[in-house]
């Protein structure tokens, strides 16, 4: 059974860096054909697909958030992590990291998630 966990500071400043790290456990993240995707879903919404880092370590992010978002991995550690710039009250989301096969905004996207953890973006 894979296993995954977010963490990072649940609250930050308008302005600043939103950083989350996800660790998993019971499963590779460079396993061959796995999206390895950073999801969200703010108060009241729908579910946001944020981007993601593949098995191979390339890179695709949600074009609506622009070159706000990084993604990268530490295979070393089985970690992958989450950067969003420039964050404003909008970014409050609860934020999750999980693996698919394919990528997208919907639950059915991924067999695998974590438990999500609440981000806050006031001053």
């Amino acid at each position: 059974q894979v296993q995954l966990q977010e963490s990072g500071p649940g609250l930050v400043k308008p302005s600043q860096t939103l950083s989350l790290t996800c660790t998993v456990s019971s499963g590779s993240i460079t396993s061959y054909h796995y999206y390895w995707s950073w999801i969200r879903q703010p108060p009241g919404k729908g579910l946001e697909w944020i981007g993601y880092i593949s098995y191979s370590g390339s890179t695709y992010y949600n074009p609506s958030l622009g070159s706000r978002t990084s993604i990268s991995r530490d295979t070393s550690k089985n970690q992958f992590t989450l950067q969003l710039s420039s964050v404003t009250p909008e970014d409050t989301a609860v934020y999750y990291c999980a693996r698919g096969w394919t990528y997208g905004s919907d639950w059915r996207d991924y067999d695998y998630l974590g438990q999500g953890t609440q981000v806050t973006v006031s001053s």
